[in-house]
């Protein structure tokens, strides 16, 4: 889905979603400090991974998002863990630029359409899928991934839908997500192993973007 110093991992004419399909792996970071967020972003996108879920499941998530989209341009930071229409609007206001949420929410969907921001809500049943279906969806999260059956649960998914996208996500790992990666209706998994909790709280900014820069080369050889 490209490091900052490429100037900007968007293409003139590409989508977020666009960007989220190339590089393919989409970092999920949960912050307690805005200002470490800053620095968290800037070293993800320095090593390849310039879209980034930031999820709203502290009280400082949003102030997070507002400081990473002004202070590291050449990211794509969008919003996570968004449960409500309230909450989506407030994510949008801070600047995201894409929402995702862990269920299928009317008022989430609602909110990202009239700021038209893509919109990944979390589905984890056929029926929830057909709903996504319906709004006009063609992009979705699968939560929790690993929990529902992993790669297999897309496959069952993808024969009746092939056109639909998925972005697994919940309990993905380095190590799964190859398998994940491998199929053309993934069109990015996300996860958080490349965000070592020990390196964040050292501030070891340079170990995060080793990290990222191995992740990263996962998208790129799924390619």
């Amino acid at each position: 889905m490209s490091a900052e110093s490429s100037s900007d991992a968007r293409h003139p004419t590409e989508s977020v979603l666009d960007v989220m399909g190339r590089i393919r792996v989409v970092p999920v970071l949960t912050v307690a400090e805005p200002s470490d967020a800053v620095h968290l972003v800037r070293a993800l996108v320095e090593g390849g991974l310039p879209v980034i879920e930031i999820t709203l499941r502290t009280p400082t998530g949003l102030e997070a998002i507002r400081r990473s989209g002004l202070e590291v341009p050449s990211a794509v930071v969008g919003a996570g863990s968004v449960t409500s229409r309230a909450r989506a609007a407030e994510a949008i206001d801070a600047g995201a630029r894409f929402v995702v949420s862990p269920g299928l929410d009317d008022g989430v969907i609602d909110a990202a359409a009239s700021a038209s921001i893509p919109i990944l809500p979390g589905i984890a049943t056929a029926s929830e899928l057909l709903r996504a279906v319906d709004a006009g969806l063609t992009a979705v999260k699968l939560f929790p991934a690993e929990q529902l059956g992993g790669p297999a649960v897309i496959r069952a998914f993808a024969a009746v839908w092939p056109d639909v996208r998925f972005m697994p996500t919940g309990g993905v790992t380095a190590e799964s997500a190859p398998s994940y990666l491998a199929l053309s209706q993934v069109l990015a998994v996300g996860g958080s192993w490349m965000v070592n909790t020990a390196a964040v709280a050292a501030r070891d900014w340079a170990s995060v973007t080793r990290d990222a820069s191995a992740a990263a080369e996962l998208g790129v050889s799924a390619r």
